[in-house]
């Protein structure tokens, strides 16, 4: 990852702040934005936030929204619905839906 990344990746964290009205803060370790008492974390990849990674911003960090530009996997979606339902998940600024019975 160059300097280039880099750059795009914090240019699209101070957008997303922007958007959802709050102060990019950003740093290591911290979360991206702040608007009051919410905090909220960007992600900006091509693989979706997993389960485990979901559990740690919303443990440790105390995030309370979470922008993903890829989307959630599956059983994170299920995490948040049963464990964290007042945490909020966005794709591309949408909030994310229930994951999607499959049929048998």
């Amino acid at each position: 990852m160059g300097k280039r990344d880099i750059k795009r990746g914090i240019n699209y964290e101070k957008r997303k702040a922007i958007e959802h009205k709050g102060k990019h803060t950003g740093g290591p370790g911290s979360e991206d934005y702040t608007r009051g008492n919410i905090k909220g974390e960007v992600k900006d990849r091509k693989s979706k936030v997993t389960k485990p990674e979901l559990q740690k911003l919303i443990n440790v960090k105390k995030i309370t929204e979470v922008e993903s530009k890829s989307g959630f996997t599956d059983p994170a979606i299920e995490y948040q619905n049963r464990y964290h339902p007042d945490i909020k998940l966005l794709q591309r600024g949408k909030k994310v839906k229930k994951p999607q019975k499959s049929k048998k």
